[in-house]
């Protein structure tokens, strides 16, 4: 048997802590895709992390939860992930709209150069 997650209190949550897990653009993505989702059923691992290995996958998911941005439930083989969204805006208003409208604004010029560069 596994032991379960470990999630901070949402009183725990530091804005340090949230600022270092989310300076890994492969976290950012994680958390876009995962606020993006149904709250309710929210991601698998791997549906939130395509192309990378199980043990990156982990680390990056670890780094999330530890820093409060996340809460994952293991149900059957799987591990589920919701963002902590409404707790993390009630601490820190504002905090990750600002994040993800810059990060999508680099990933859309970084889609923009990417097209330039193949035409």
């Amino acid at each position: 048997m596994s032991r379960p997650f470990s999630h901070p209190a949402a009183a725990d949550i530091t804005i340090d802590g949230i600022l270092h897990a989310l300076s890994d653009s492969v976290r950012r993505d994680i958390i876009f895709k995962l606020m993006g989702c149904d709250k309710e059923h929210g991601m698998n691992c791997s549906e939130s992390c395509e192309g990378l290995s199980p043990s990156s996958i982990s680390f990056h998911h670890k780094v999330l939860r530890d820093a409060g941005l996340i809460r994952s439930e293991k149900k059957g083989v799987e591990v589920i992930n919701v963002a902590r969204k409404a707790e993390i805006d009630e601490y820190f208003p504002g905090l990750l709209h600002t994040i993800f409208l810059t990060h999508k604004s680099a990933a859309e010029k970084k889609g923009r150069a990417k097209k330039k560069k193949t035409t």
